[in-house]
């Protein structure tokens, strides 16, 4: 196939956009839906990551993308206990690179689950929305349990592809078990977001190179 018609532009009121090769067939394969052109940037960008990925560290890598940004990376080490039952994995045999992608989508549908053991937790758990994201409505947690499961979060790294403003971002990051940082620096207000890492032994680092696709 030398031509394939995507479902629209960057956004859905724009016309149909096309991916062709001059010679030879295109270089893709889609086995799902019919994609869009940012879905297209997504698995190209996406396919990038988890080839460097896996090139620096040798292990299988998968991630997750949304809007042309990772919102979840991984390598392909085993999962523990607690793990398994974070990313509901508990109950099947992963391969080095499922492993892999459990992480990478762990790290990005964390958004659901803390949402469920915060203070909005009736954002995820009202009348027509948790059918989006759960098979069965869960209880509320209690406020031991919500301690208990934060307690499990440890070690957690941090990538952000703009600078941190204010150091309230790493205050919420610490309380879902951040311990490691990296992020391009250079805001006003570096001085405190440096502070606020020392204050919970937190180690961080200014990569210098902003990220943004724009």
């Amino acid at each position: 196939m030398k031509e394939l018609e995507l479902k629209y532009g960057c956004n859905p009121n724009q016309k149909p956009a096309r991916v062709f090769m001059e010679n030879g067939d295109l270089p893709i394969t889609v086995v799902n839906g019919r994609p869009g052109y940012i879905n297209l940037l997504d698995a190209l960008n996406g396919w990038q990551l988890v080839k460097e990925l896996k090139e620096a560290t040798g292990l299988p890598a998968a991630t997750s993308f949304k809007h042309v940004s990772p919102a979840g990376a991984a390598v392909g080490l085993p999962l523990s206990d607690t793990l398994k039952k974070i990313y509901f994995t508990d109950n099947v045999e992963l391969t080095p690179l499922a492993c892999a992608y459990a992480r990478a989508r762990g790290a990005d549908r964390d958004n659901a689950i803390d949402l469920y053991i915060g203070e909005d937790y009736m954002d995820v758990l009202a009348d027509g929305a948790w059918e989006n994201t759960f098979k069965v409505k869960p209880p509320v947690f209690t406020r031991e349990e919500k301690r208990a499961w934060l307690d499990q979060m440890q070690g957690v790294a941090l990538g952000s592809d703009a600078f941190f403003p204010f150091g309230d971002n790493i205050e919420r990051a610490h309380k879902s078990g951040v311990q490691y940082v990296a992020q391009p620096g250079g805001s006003i207000r570096d001085d405190n977001v440096i502070e606020t890492c020392n204050k919970y032994g937190m180690a961080m680092c200014f990569t210098g190179i902003r990220l943004f696709h724009h």
